[in-house]
């Protein structure tokens, strides 16, 4: 089986505004900014052979404020520029308690049914608690950007940059396994 990088889409690949001190993720094609410092380690996670998959909570489209059209295109965007091999998405509003939803652990979950990948030996790269909490309960291990949205509960790692993420990375999947 193999090992693969779990990468929140907002604020770890495109930039999000923070509104009401909260990070407001981009509704339209204008306002999706690609984050600049995300290409680079990408590319060495991918030369070292790690299948990388985006995950995303998109609400807006169950609640009706975002278009399928639009979040289409800002994800044709995302596969043009970086070395991903997944995007998945949940499209429910918290009220639906749906299993796919961060902090629930769907979307890892089915990121490795479809690509093969061991959880034990798989990786999550957020800058949010909720991401962090569904590596803990998947078995994957977490890896964070400093951000105020880490909150308190679990993490295995807290970093200052994605190339710091990336090196972290490379150092874990060489080191020898128990």
């Amino acid at each position: 089986m193999k090992s693969g990088v779990f990468l929140e889409r907002d604020g770890i690949l495109n930039l999000v505004k923070v509104e009401r001190g909260s990070p407001a993720t981009p509704l339209t094609l204008d306002e999706f900014k690609l984050n600049p410092a995300a290409l680079e380690p990408l590319k060495r996670l991918k030369a070292a052979g790690f299948i990388l998959l985006a995950t995303t909570n998109q609400p807006g489209l169950s609640r009706g404020y975002q278009s399928r059209r639009d979040l289409d295109r800002m994800h044709d965007l995302l596969r043009r520029q970086l070395p991903l091999d997944d995007i998945l998405v949940c499209p429910h509003d918290e009220t639906d308690e749906c299993p796919c939803r961060k902090p629930a652990t769907g979307l890892l979950t089915e990121g490795a049914f479809k690509w093969h990948l061991d959880l034990e030996r798989s990786y999550v790269v957020s800058d949010k608690w909720q991401d962090a909490h569904a590596a803990h309960v998947a078995g994957c291990t977490s890896l964070l950007l400093r951000s105020p949205w880490i909150g308190k509960g679990h993490h295995d790692f807290v970093l200052s940059s994605l190339d710091d993420v990336a090196e972290k990375l490379l150092q874990l999947q060489s080191a020898p396994s128990c």
